[in-house]
Formats: structure tokens, C-alpha cells, sequence
């Protein structure tokens, strides 16, 4: 599949090489041209695991490309992808305007139907919204599907590769059946649902994950006090199956939306 991803940065440039290493053809779009100059050359903003040799190797087949230009990046994507940033602005909410912004180019570049791709961490209801702005600069019929991204900084190519599950968030039959297309290389499960259940669950996973942080380091001050293992007690409730040993130990807070392998 023709796959287009608009923004490089760690979700957009991860993902689309990934794209490109289970089989598809992917180009890379973004408005740096600094940074895709680089890219070009393989040079590669941020570490990870095998990231700068697929990279290289994709763009010597001709599976990989960078571009700035939208016209170059989306005749004939079959897929979009909108993985820019969704920074936090000054109450704390998702600052979408990146988003809206490229949604409204590629409401004027459509030239065909694709699907487009909510990677981005972003609020229920977004897909709607991005819906509306696509269909106000096209006639050309497209469909709006969330796919939240589930990657961790450091080991983001693994998490990519072999994900624990794949979430869908679709109300289109045809749709689904290219988003289950575009994953079929992947075994795991690949979970369809409804596009504000799919933006919910990112919130909500994340949100436990960071419940089950907090919690365990409280934990390891208390144990520090009573004269406790906090190891052996993580590894008494952990092997709860209601609980689990994900993200039980005790370390470093969470910050920015992103949790770290714990």
C-alpha cells in the first residue's frame, strides 16, 4: 500500500519507517526542510534501536522517501497518516491547531479516496472535527479512522513491531478493511471500534499507567518505612493476575503524556 505520513517527529518518523520494514511503500512529509534534508542523508534526530539503518536501507529500495511538498506526498496515498505535534497549551489542553492545519491541506491536495489517520494523542471527538475540515476544502470522498499510536521513547521500533494490539477506531466498513490491510503483517490483535472509543482508550491507558507509577512509588515509601522489600511486594501483588507487573517499578515519575518502560 501507498502510505503518506505527515509529521517526523518521534511517532511520524518511527511509524512510517515501520510501515516501509512490514511491506509498504511510505513517504515522509514535513514542513522542516532542515530536517528533511537530513533524513535524506540518513541522519536521524532521535535514538532508536535499529531506527538509522532501516531508515537508510528503505531509502536505498525506494520504499522510504522524504518530501515537503503535499502534492508529492498524498497523489495516490491510499493512506494518510496526521502524526504532528499536539503540544499542551497554557490550561493544559491539546493545542490540535497543527493538526487542523494539516487536515485542511489535505482537504485541498485530495485527489482520490484515502483514509485518513489519527496517530496523534488527541481528544474525543477529534476525528469528527477533522472529518469536518477535510470535507470542507474536498469533494472527493475520503474516511477519518484514530489509530493512537502505542510507542515508548527508546524502545519504539519494538513496541511498533510487535505491538501487544492494534486499535482501530473506525464507523466505515471500507475503512476498517484497509486499516486491517495496512496492519495484516503484524501478529496481534487488531481491536475496531468506534473512533471516540478508540481516542478514549489512549486517554485511559495512559491515565492507569500512570495511576499504577504513582502508585507503586508511594508503595516503595511506605515499605521504606515499615522496613519493607518493596521488590518482594511488587512481586506479591504484581503476580495478581487482576493487577499485573507492568509498570510496578519503583523509579522516576511520568511526565508529558509519555510513559517510559517501568
Amino acid at each position: 500500500m501507498r502510505i503518506a505520513v505527515i509529521g517526523t517527529g518521534y511517532v511520524g518518523l518511527v511509524s512510517g519507517t515501520c510501515f516501509a520494514e512490514i511491506g509498504h511503500d511510505v513517504i515522509c512529509l514535513d514542513t522542516d526542510a532542515g530536517k528533511i534534508e537530513k533524513l535524506k542523508k540518513g541522519i536521524i534526530p532521535i535514538h532508536e534501536e535499529s531506527l538509522e539503518e532501516m531508515v537508510v536501507r528503505h531509502q536505498t529500495h525506494g520504499t522510504l522517501s522524504f518530501t515537503t511538498d503535499y502534492t508529492e506526498a498524498l497523489t495516490n496515498a491510499e493512506v494518510i497518516l496526521i502524526a504532528v505535534g499536539t503540544p499542551a497549551s497554557s490550561d493544559g489542553a491539546a493545542d490540535l491547531r497543527f493538526v487542523f492545519q494539516v487536515a485542511e491541506e489535505i482537504g485541498k491536495q485530495l485527489t482520490g479516496y484515502a483514509v485518513i489517520v489519527d496517530k496523534s494523542t488527541v481528544p474525543v471527538g477529534t476525528a469528527e472535527q477533522v472529518k469536518t475540515i477535510i470535507a470542507k476544502n474536498t469533494q472527493q470522498s475520503f474516511d477519518v479512522v484514530s489509530n493512537p499510536e502505542i510507542l515508548r521513547e527508546g524502545v519504539a521500533v519494538n513496541d511498533f513491531m510487535n505491538p501487544s494490539r492494534v486499535i482501530i477506531g473506525s464507523d466505515s466498513n471500507k475503512a476498517t478493511a484497509i486499516m486491517l490491510e495496512l496492519y495484516a503483517p503484524l501478529s496481534c490483535q487488531k481491536l475496531v471500534m468506534s473512533p471516540r472509543s478508540a481516542e478514549l482508550t489512549k486517554y485511559a491507558a495512559n491515565s492507569f499507567i500512570a495511576t499504577k507509577i504513582s502508585y507503586i512509588n508511594e508503595l516503595a515509601r511506605l515499605a521504606e518505612k515499615v522496613g519493607a522489600s518493596i521488590e518482594e511486594v511488587a512481586l506479591g501483588i504484581g503476580t495478581d493476575p487482576r493487577i499485573g507487573m507492568g509498570s510496578l517499578r519503583p523509579g522516576p515519575g511520568w511526565a508529558d503524556r509519555v510513559f517510559q518502560k517501568t
